[in-house]
């Protein structure tokens, strides 16, 4: 497969348009949103396309970007939207609108499996076993083409396993609990940058 990959810096160029779906991803340099930072923003229209933009961690001024995220016309399809959602919220102040989560949709529809990694759903509904060798490594400096190429792979798939997904959910009748469900989605963001992270319905 070609893979149009391309790197910004800062922010989005302001010639490239996106339709009303696209597929993003998050690099950041840890988990711990107390101590990490965001670094890459992957976006893709679903045509074997990746616009990587690494930001500047001085001042995460990213105008076009922050435009795109706020977009309420424009669906925005993630896998794990949760970890992704929080670290965008926090460093480039904005709340992203429109949101579907795959790894969530997964959880609600395919209840015959217990793995819902991106890895797993890749393997699944496009055939490829993908390797996650680079997830854990440097994403804060300079990117060599294996760790894009790795970066594009994390959306690349996401509208097509989004559609199947969505299959599932319909044929089994919980599409309806899965839309109730991502409706909460900035509230649960809004929890963990409170450090509510334990389950807040458990006794």
């Amino acid at each position: 497969m070609n893979l149009d990959i391309k790197l910004h810096k800062k922010d989005l160029p302001d010639e490239i348009k996106f339709s009303d779906k696209i597929a993003i991803d998050c690099e950041f340099t840890g988990l711990n949103i107390e101590r990490d930072r965001l670094c890459l923003v992957q976006i893709s229209s679903g045509q074997n396309d990746a616009h990587i933009i690494q930001l500047d961690k001085e001042n995460y001024d990213a105008k076009n970007l922050i435009k795109i995220l706020s977009d309420k016309t424009i669906n925005k399809l993630f896998h794990f939207a949760r970890a992704d959602l929080l670290f965008i919220k926090k460093f480039l102040k904005v709340e992203v609108e429109n949101v579907d989560c795959t790894k969530i949709m997964s959880k609600i529809g395919r209840s015959y499996s217990d793995k819902h990694g991106l890895k797993d759903l890749i393997k699944e509904f496009i055939g490829i076993d993908i390797s996650k060798q680079l997830q854990t490594s440097d994403f804060g400096g300079e990117l060599t083409d294996k760790q894009l190429k790795y970066c594009a792979q994390d959306v690349i798939y996401l509208h097509k396993i989004f559609d199947s997904l969505n299959k599932i959910l319909i044929r089994e009748g919980r599409n309806n609990l899965y839309r109730n469900t991502i409706k909460f989605i900035n509230t649960r963001v809004d929890l963990d940058l409170a450090s509510f992270k334990e389950d807040i319905w458990s006794h």
